[in-house]
């Protein structure tokens, strides 16, 4: 059956207008990319997604999107779904500071997976760009795993702008090292079985902190300066967004959660990118990797409940057509499942899981339907003329969710495979 034939509309839509990719090798020539540069237009933030961690393609094609980006649309940042506060040693290194060998040496452990090959791109491509670029992070400390990388610096930043505040950040540090994980999926249920009382004396400190850090602004720069209390701050927010996630997760394990309480990392996350965008120079430009459930700009429910308002949502509230959200998905292949696991390293195992077939009315079935392979397409043409899917995939399963609006494109691979150096140690 052609595609004009087709009796979805969208898939016949999709077929006809859909561009074919010939390359996922991310060191091959870039030319099949080029539909891109008019799908986004003049974006400052392109999010480049995946609908699960850990898939080979999508590592490869991310690395082949950043090149295209840097280097034929002036992209000037890196923004990664990784800690807001490690960011900046990753971001030093990138930027030419120690050797090539620290990335696998002292660096190695902070380097989440997919990641260190466009740091080593972005290190190479600076040595002769006219204007580098830089990798950021985004995320609250250890992706809700500890709060000391945030914390050790700020208690840093104290020691020298202000000593009279140090009980608190030594009260924090002390709570915070007693329930440090490698994951949000180790440490939120040691975080659950903290005693109250230190779950409110943590609370009561990272608040102390953050209304006296706002209040004595004025203060803190005049013994310091602007960019050493503005990268203070926003640590010390972090924190205190990673806090609050805690007690909603525990809501949420328990059944008595509020809704949409788990909201609060998405929400930093989305400030993060703001932040940086304001504070890098005019016309920066920004490539914003993370997971599709983070970068769609439609809320998330489940069962029909409404459980969060993605990082996507904001940065479209404020940045309106200016941000670009591609989704990454696939057809079949399998995915890398985490599966809750106390014992395991980061409180969850990776399974190697074989994907169901495509559900009726998902973006999936429309690329199949459509017959097409390693293929882009832009959907903001398409919310004009025909009705759009309503579901995506999320893992091995599929998320209800208004594709048309949650996304402006969408690029298809039709197997996925989970990446095989996935090593002991390294962060997820």
């Amino acid at each position: 059956m052609s595609t004009s034939s087709h009796p979805d509309p969208f898939t016949g839509w999709l077929g006809g207008q859909a561009a074919q990719l010939t390359h996922l090798d991310p060191e091959a020539p870039l030319d099949d990319l080029e539909p891109l540069r008019d799908l986004i237009g003049d974006a400052r933030v392109v999010a480049i997604g995946e609908h699960s961690h850990f898939i080979d393609e999508f590592i490869r094609m991310r690395r082949r999107l950043l090149r295209f980006l840097a280097e034929r649309c002036g992209f000037t940042v890196l923004a990664f779904e990784y800690g807001f506060s490690e960011g900046f040693p990753l971001d030093a290194w990138a930027q030419g500071e120690g050797t090539d060998g620290d990335l696998t040496g002292h660096l190695a452990e902070a380097v989440p997976v997919g990641v260190d090959d466009p740091l080593r791109w972005i290190r190479r491509h600076n040595v002769t760009a006219t204007r580098p670029v830089r990798f950021a992070g985004i995320d609250i400390p250890a992706a809700g795993g500890s709060l000391l990388p945030a914390l050790a610096p700020v208690a840093d930043y104290l020691r020298r702008i202000d000593p009279e505040a140090m009980p608190f950040i030594e009260t924090a540090m002390r709570i915070a090292g007693s329930f440090a994980g490698a994951s949000a999926a180790s440490a939120a249920p040691a975080w659950a079985r903290l005693p109250a009382a230190d779950q409110d004396a943590l609370t009561a400190a990272l608040t102390r902190l953050l209304i006296r850090f706002r209040a004595v602004e004025p203060l803190y720069v005049s013994r310091g300066d602007r960019p050493g209390f503005d990268i203070a701050l926003r640590r010390l927010e972090g924190a205190c967004q990673a806090d609050y996630g805690f007690r909603g997760m525990a809501g949420l394990f328990a059944g008595t959660g509020l809704t949409a309480d788990t909201s609060a990392r998405d929400a930093y996350m989305a400030e993060s990118v703001l932040w940086h965008l304001e504070r890098s120079g005019p016309g920066t430009r920004i490539v914003l990797a993370a997971h599709n459930a983070h970068i769609q700009k439609a809320p998330i429910s489940f069962d029909g409940q409404l459980t969060g308002f993605p990082m996507g949502q904001r940065l479209h509230d404020a940045l309106g057509d200016a941000y670009f959200a591609l989704g990454l998905t696939s057809t079949g292949g399998h995915t890398g499942e985490m599966v809750r696991d106390e014992e395991a390293r980061f409180g969850f195992r990776i399974e190697d899981t074989a994907l169901e077939p495509p559900e009726p009315g998902s973006v999936e079935a429309a690329f199949a339907g459509a017959g097409l392979g390693l293929s882009l397409a832009a959907l903001r043409p398409a919310r004009a003329q025909v009705p759009g899917p309503e579901r995506i995939r999320l893992q091995s399963t599929f998320l209800h969710t208004p594709v048309l609006d949650a996304f402006d494109g969408i690029l298809h691979t039709p197997v996925s495979t989970v990446a095989r150096d996935l090593e002991e140690g390294r962060t997820p």
